[in-house]
């Protein structure tokens, strides 16, 4: 099948929506930003604007790329007429299964037989979204981006079970072409393929922080500092290979050892879950947020994703 992206409706105005359209949008796609309500709709369209303001305004986006992007976005409360119409649907709707399963069955039976419905979930099962699907479950892909979507380049393209064996390499053509770093993770399974680099991450991050080795800060710094200051341009394996394995071999045999394997959340994370102590959202965490500012921690997040970009792809 041949597959063709010249309309696209988003669903979701919340935190990853707006720059998803606007990705679209930079990439020639007419993007519809969805919402059952006009208000959050019209905001949703705000969001992007401002976002590929911010781009134009740090030579990402060029004057007439970015003026086309501008014409191509638009938002809409009329969930079903737009959803029939798009040759793409992409949901980042809040992470619940059943209404994700409700909503794209819905759309299923309401929208084209040549349109891709992806979602933007950073962790459930699509194969068992696409299971609620009866007509063409084959056109069902997970399209994971990053936070903050105008900004991250990473894509990940999860097939399910029943994804058509076009549809993943169609997209990571789009979202190419749209400036993306797309992947495609061939096997559905838990994490997808970032989350769970991640996640083994954070979980021997808190191992660290529990077993008295290190201190919170000192473990971010590290991070900051360290390895990750050099992942953007020098990858996991990269690094293998020019040590050399042999010497990596002996590394890992002789550390994983002593690293974390225990299944589920270590038990500092639990402790601090049990007493509310759930981060920003609460004012204590890992970090006392009540003298540490979530809103600076985001700007130099993205002041530093921003300047990367300018030079990645001066």
């Amino acid at each position: 099948m041949e597959w063709r992206f010249e309309t696209a409706a988003v669903i979701g105005t919340g935190m990853m929506g707006p720059g998803i359209a606007l990705t679209l949008a930079l990439g020639g796609v007419r993007a519809t930003i969805l919402s059952r309500q006009e208000g959050s709709a019209l905001q949703g369209l705000a969001k992007a604007k401002a976002q590929l303001e911010l781009l134009a305004s740090n030579g990402l986006a060029p004057g007439d790329r970015a003026e086309t992007a501008g014409q191509l976005l638009s938002a809409s409360s009329d969930f079903d007429g737009v959803v029939a119409q798009s040759d793409l649907v992409i949901e980042s709707a809040p992470e619940n299964m059943e209404f994700k399963q409700r909503m794209f069955a819905h759309m299923d039976s309401i929208g084209k037989p040549t349109a891709a419905l992806c979602s933007n979930t950073s962790g459930l099962s699509i194969t068992a979204i696409a299971s609620a699907c009866t007509k063409h479950p084959e056109r069902v892909v997970t399209t994971h981006f990053w936070n903050p979507p105008h900004l991250m380049p990473l894509v990940e393209i999860v097939k399910g079970e029943q994804t058509g064996p076009t549809l993943a390499a169609a997209l990571q053509d789009l979202f190419t072409l749209c400036g993306k770093t797309a992947v495609i993770v061939k096997r559905d399974t838990p994490g997808q393929l970032g989350n769970r680099l991640q996640m083994a991450l954070v979980r021997e991050a808190i191992h660290i922080v529990q077993e008295g080795i290190a201190d919170v800060e000192d473990v971010d710094n590290v991070a900051r500092s360290g390895f990750g200051l050099r992942l953007p341009v020098y990858g996991i394996f990269e690094h293998q290979d020019m040590v050399g394995l042999d010497m990596a071999s002996a590394v890992v045999d002789y550390v994983s050892r002593d690293l974390c394997s225990q299944p589920g959340a270590p038990e500092l994370m639990r402790s601090k879950v049990a007493a509310g102590n759930l981060g920003v959202k609460s004012g204590q965490g890992f970090y006392d947020w009540s003298v540490k500012s979530a809103d600076a921690v985001k700007a130099r997040r993205d002041a530093f994703v921003l300047d990367f970009l300018k030079r990645w792809r001066a």
